[in-house]
């Protein structure tokens, strides 16, 4: 396994499919700067944003009353870089406000809000009596993206990885479809070293997602540690099916290629990474492996 930092990305064309996003729905997104230029990837906070802002444009709002938004947002939440991500936001006729603990305000004015349903709330006891349950605060999509939240903070310090686990089995139960959710949990019981539930976690992404070229690349590794690398060939080939330019599967391919005493294939690969990728320190290693695949295929 080449130890290589890794993050949480997808590309434009994942978040369009992701959240289903219209042609005219990306014009507004790209409008207030939430939809990147062509080629930048998306964290998982920058993805709840883009989200955040499709639902209150569904519900009504225009680009203007979410750009005033994110303005002020913006000054309430400094240190945030997707302000939309970091607060709950609703749509109230003509503003946008901020919910927190259960009470609104205005995010210009900072101003609290009191909204007293009447209606609402006795149908919601009508049917807390009826279900004989409480209805759930927080909608479990969303209960999922918080958890996913804690989960990918805790997950970068290595003290806090079985939290971080405990995070992210919260989020495939909420969610058994979040391919990220199975990913990342994947990722952390490969760095623990709990290699059968690794596996496990990257194929049940897959069955999530069947495009998910991370959890491909991420089984590839897997199995490239326990020696197997005719399996570590193959996941790492199936990854490059599905995203041809990704520079880091190119890389292990072409190391694994290497150690299986195949030059002239490695070289390929380690070509196309440098094509990608030419000024890390991972593109001056690549360099020195061409040149030894070359050499050994003379």
């Amino acid at each position: 396994m080449t130890d290589r930092p890794t993050g949480w990305l997808l590309s434009e064309r994942e978040v369009v499919r992701l959240l289903s996003l219209t042609p005219k729905r990306m014009a507004q997104l790209r409008r207030l700067g939430l939809l990147k230029p062509e080629g930048e990837g998306y964290r998982f906070r920058e993805v709840v944003g883009v989200r955040v802002a499709g639902e209150l444009l569904a519900g009504g709002a225009t680009v203007r009353q979410i750009r005033r938004a994110l303005e002020d947002l913006r000054r309430l939440v400094p240190e945030s870089d997707a302000p939309l991500a970091a607060l709950r936001l609703k749509l109230d006729g003509q503003r946008i406000l901020v919910e927190s603990e259960g009470v609104s305000f205005d995010p210009r004015t900072g101003q609290t809000v009191l909204s007293l349903d009447i209606g609402d709330l006795e149908q919601q006891a009508r049917a807390s009596l009826i279900r004989g349950m409480v209805r759930p605060l927080v909608p479990p999509s969303l209960s999922a993206d918080i958890w996913f939240a804690r989960a990918a903070q805790l997950d970068q310090d290595p003290q806090q990885w079985e939290a971080a686990v405990s995070a992210y089995e919260q989020v495939v139960a909420i969610d058994p479809a979040c391919a990220a959710g199975w990913n990342n949990l994947g990722l952390l019981h490969h760095r623990m070293g709990h290699y059968d539930k690794a596996g496990e976690c990257y194929r049940a992404a897959l069955a999530a997602d069947p495009a998910s070229y991370q959890a491909a690349y991420n089984l590839g590794s897997l199995t490239e540690d326990l020696g197997d690398l005719p399996g570590a060939i193959g996941w790492y080939r199936r990854a490059l099916e599905m995203a041809p330019d990704y520079a880091d599967a190119h890389f292990n391919l072409a190391g694994v290629l290497a150690k299986a005493g195949r030059p002239r294939e490695a070289a390929i690969h380690w070509r196309r990474y440098l094509e990608l990728d030419q000024g890390s320190p991972w593109a001056h290693l690549a360099r020195v492996n061409l040149g030894e695949a070359e050499d050994t295929d003379e």
